[in-house]
């Protein structure tokens, strides 16, 4: 069936990423989940192919493909290995805002470090205090001098403790100006008083998420990523596009477990027929299979709208919550299908334990459905 959204070049770049995360990624994929090392030689060689961010801009390291090329990468590289496929989430986020909000001269090298493979990016926004109340953060970043010094901890970061540099959002203006008081900043991981910690988490164990400590650490002016005060609501307007590619990376490996659980419910046999002959075992995955394409083509159109210049934020946030739920409910289907063999520690267990993340991280589905509330109804008629 031919998709409206993939072209024959996007359909050729789809193919040739997917011959490469067959080849280099999926064959680590259980070894990864055990040492929860992340490969940086295999992040190089992503970069050197021009897989990690190919929309931004060639001046910036990128091929100016557009969104939905990050798209179609994203899901051959997630199909492969989730945890992996967080290098290209958080190179397409990170580069967004980096390209967009960042001064040139301290964006530009890191830019071209990411889009090649050779530095890794995090985004510190949760604290401890308060995980989806984004807006009431407490970490303070006070201006001395010519330099933001900054005060206090982030927690629950995707690749805390492996990344080069992060993009930190921090309290600049007083606690009751709430999102209006809040600046980004680019942040180095190897400056003087920035210490960090790893947690033991369920999944998406190669990646990883901790926590980061900031004593006293300065970073000069000219690392800030937007207007002072503003960081917040110029910055997080790139987390619709992220939003998107989360959706198709939890679908992808939805519908690799999907097509794995058709092939072995066809050939495998009970009571003299194959397991496919019985409703109950093929009408639950003919559901699922219909939710998954519906789904894909919501987060394929949310990116085709952010490649036109339209709204997407009502999109990105259904796809954002839709697709991890869908994907979870999928897997744990399929695992179910495959009886004690999927139960045991493999690749369909650590699959519903990676997607499982997704539920959690990057906002959850009742933040995602009340931006879907107010893009409909109005923001006054659903406050906060």
């Amino acid at each position: 069936m031919r998709n409206p959204y993939i072209n024959d070049d996007l359909q050729a770049l789809a193919d040739h990423t997917r011959r490469f995360a067959d080849k280099r990624v999926a064959p680590g994929f259980l070894e990864r989940d055990q040492t929860r090392v992340l490969d940086r030689q295999l992040m190089r060689e992503m970069g050197a192919m021009g897989l990690i961010a190919p929309e931004l801009a060639e001046a910036h390291g990128g091929q100016g493909l557009g969104c939905l090329a990050a798209g179609v990468i994203h899901e051959e590289i997630a199909r492969a290995d989730l945890s992996i496929s967080y290098i290209n989430l958080l190179a397409s986020l990170n580069g967004q805002i980096l390209s967009d909000h960042g001064q040139p001269e301290v964006a530009g090298p890191w830019l071209k470090k990411l889009t090649a493979g050779e530095s890794l990016l995090a985004i510190a926004l949760t604290e401890p205090r308060g995980g989806s109340d984004a807006a009431n953060l407490r970490l303070r970043v006070e201006r001395v001098g010519n330099d933001y010094v900054i005060n206090g901890e982030k927690t629950s970061i995707s690749a805390a403790d492996q990344a080069d540099a992060v993009v930190v959002f921090g309290r600049t203006g007083s606690i009751d100006s709430g999102a209006h008081g809040v600046t980004a900043l680019l942040v180095p991981t190897d400056v003087p008083g920035l210490t960090r910690s790893r947690f033991d988490c369920h999944g998406q164990r190669a990646i990883g998420r901790g926590s980061l400590f900031f004593e006293n650490v300065r970073v000069p002016m000219n690392h800030r990523l937007g207007d002072e005060n503003k960081g917040f609501v110029q910055v997080m307007q790139g987390f619709d596009f992220s939003r998107a590619l989360i959706g198709l990376q939890v679908l992808a490996v939805a519908r690799v477990a999907l097509e794995e659980t058709w092939a072995y419910v066809a050939q495998r046999e009970a009571f003299g027929k194959p397991l496919s002959a019985f409703q109950g075992v093929s009408h639950p995955l003919a559901d699922f299979d219909t939710q998954v394409v519906a789904a894909r083509l919501l987060c394929l159109q949310a990116l085709w709208l952010k490649d036109q210049g339209l709204p997407h934020t009502s999109e990105a946030a259904m796809c954002k919550w839709w697709g991890p739920k869908l994907a979870y409910d999928v897997v744990h289907q399929c695992l179910l299908m495959f009886g004690h063999g999927g139960y045991d520690h493999g690749v369909m267990e650590q699959r519903l334990r990676d997607v499982l993340g997704f539920q959690i991280g990057d906002g959850t589905a009742q933040i995602m459905k009340t931006i879907v509330a107010r893009d409909r109804a109005g923001r006054q008629a659903v406050p906060n």
